[in-house]
């Protein structure tokens, strides 16, 4: 160690040819990052080059070192990390400020400039898109929930008390009698919402009454409710409801996350945890496209996911696969209006594949058991009675798509021996049909059962299943360590490319 060197050796002739920092400091210098350099107005202290600070994030988050202050450290201790800074040292709010603040809205840009590379260079054809999603937990606290219905409750319990409150006062109001009558105060009316604006507008009024009235307990009481426990607690609530929107939970600590049930606790532990729902699609287990969402479900995801690609690559690839989370009507007639053929299992379609199965007593009487006659118009039920067409309705989806589904009614259930295990209505057995979604599943059955179909379904699961697996499992990744939607995009943007770089430097 204390042996002199006549010339200290150059670091560049420390770092392999083929090693990695060498891949991402490639690729990113022909990135131009127009978007992201327009945030650099000059003038002042000089800043860090933003392609320099991307160069070290991007090679931490291939490195499993996801800290801002790790990220400093590595910068003056690691030799990669020394080499691709170019022997800057920014330290760690340096850092978590270009995460934060500088890739905040242009991630995905920087993320489909990288791509592009990719496409261009051949390792990304768009040939086939595999997508499924993954539940990774927020940065926030287990405990911080907030519920919908409780948050719900608990303001129509305060409105209610508020409305008590005022009415106990009423006859020291003698001037709003005079011009309401009998009726309540108008802002706080049976029909009207009492809100923290109306709260503290009466609060006002109560301090103009106590000052014509300045030994009145009752109203010198009310004021003090008012104004310490009553518009805090509305306030409080009316944070609440915003931060959910149509959501049925949040968390107080990081109000974008939604409390779902993680993966690897399924079997374990069913107990929710803050979080949010990352939706990616591979090709040859590059990170093609990905988006982050606020519900648990995958289902809704799939529409959102594929405009965002479509936004960064104004194309989208022909064919996509994907499990049975996605198979609804709605992502149905989105994919073939993009002229893509689906290869998107359904919630039966596993049981459909297996004819000869032996159905279990639970199906026994599941609408697929029941025949369908297109002369006639109805359903046949196991024990041979027949279903008649009864009405059409519209039925909403969360995501406020509309099917049409048709109705058919047994008339002759009284006296059946299956009745107890067929239905519990006591109008009799009900059917709903939706001749849409019918013909799709047949469409798509018909696509997966074909030779093509069966070998994207085998190479869906050594495709974008094992990217989940290298990032959750071989890279650690199974928790944020950014607050807010917004910055949750860049981190698992960020994550994107290191795996997307890594991939070709392994190529």
């Amino acid at each position: 160690m204390g042996q002199p060197q006549l010339l200290p050796p150059s670091i560049d002739e420390l770092i392999p040819e083929k090693h990695l920092v060498r891949v991402i400091n490639t690729v990113i210098d022909q990135m131009e990052l127009t978007t992201l350099i327009k945030e650099y107005k000059g003038g002042g202290t000089s800043s860090y080059h933003p392609k320099m600070l991307l160069k070290v994030v991007v090679y931490a988050y291939a490195e499993q070192i996801y800290s801002g202050r790790q990220i400093a450290k590595a910068v003056r201790e690691n030799i990669p990390f020394m080499w691709i800074s170019g022997g800057n040292r920014p330290d760690f709010r340096t850092i978590n400020r270009f995460r934060s603040e500088k890739l905040k809205g242009r991630i995905q840009g920087v993320f489909t400039e990288v791509l592009e590379y990719l496409i261009e260079t051949g390792y990304v054809k768009l040939e086939h898109y595999f997508v499924d999603g993954t539940k990774i937990e927020a940065d926030a606290n287990r405990y911080s929930y907030v519920w919908k219905k409780s948050t719900q409750n608990n303001k129509r319990n305060l409105q209610e008390k508020v409305r008590e409150l005022f009415k106990k006062i009423d006859e020291v109001n003698e001037a709003e009698e005079a011009e309401y009558g009998d009726k309540d105060l108008e802002e706080l009316g049976e029909e009207s919402e009492v809100d923290s604006q109306k709260l503290k507008e009466l609060a006002e009024r109560l301090s103009k009454k106590l000052e014509e009235e300045s030994d009145n307990k009752e109203v010198k009481k009310a004021k003090k409710v008012v104004e310490t426990e009553y518009i805090p607690r509305m306030e409080k609530y009316e944070r609440y409801e915003e931060a959910l929107g149509q959501r049925n939970s949040c968390s107080k600590t990081d109000k974008d996350a939604t409390f779902m049930e993680m993966k690897e606790d399924h079997m374990h532990n069913r107990s929710l945890k803050p979080g949010y729902n990352v939706q990616i699609g591979t090709e040859n287990q590059i990170i093609v496209g990905f988006s982050i969402h606020q519900t648990s479900t995958d289902s809704p995801t799939l529409i959102p996911h594929l405009q965002q690609l479509k936004q960064n690559l104004g194309k989208l690839p022909p064919t996509w696969i994907a499990d049975a989370g996605y198979g609804s009507e709605e992502n149905y007639l989105a994919l073939l209006a993009e002229r893509i053929t689906p290869y998107v299992k359904y919630s039966f379609f596993e049981k459909d594949r297996k004819k000869h199965r032996k159905i279990s007593e639970k199906e026994k009487y599941h609408l697929r058991q029941f025949r369908y006659d297109e002369q006639t118009d109805t359903f046949v039920c196991p024990q041979g009675k027949p279903l008649f067409f009864d009405q059409c309705i519209h039925d909403r989806s969360a995501t406020g798509f509309i099917s049409e589904k048709r109705t058919y009614r047994c008339r002759d259930c009284d006296g059946c021996p299956a009745r107890e295990a067929c239905t519990k209505s006591k109008y009799g057995r009900i059917l709903q049909f939706s001749p849409v979604y019918e013909n799709l599943r047949k469409q798509v059955f018909d696509q997966l059962t074909s030779e093509v179909g069966q070998k994207l379904r085998s190479r869906r699961s050594i495709d974008v299943e094992a990217v989940f697996g290298l990032l959750k499992g071989n890279k650690k990744f199974r928790r944020f360590h950014l607050r807010g939607l917004n910055k949750v995009e860049v981190e698992w943007g960020l994550l994107s490319i290191a795996h997307n770089l890594g991939k070709v430097a392994a190529f």
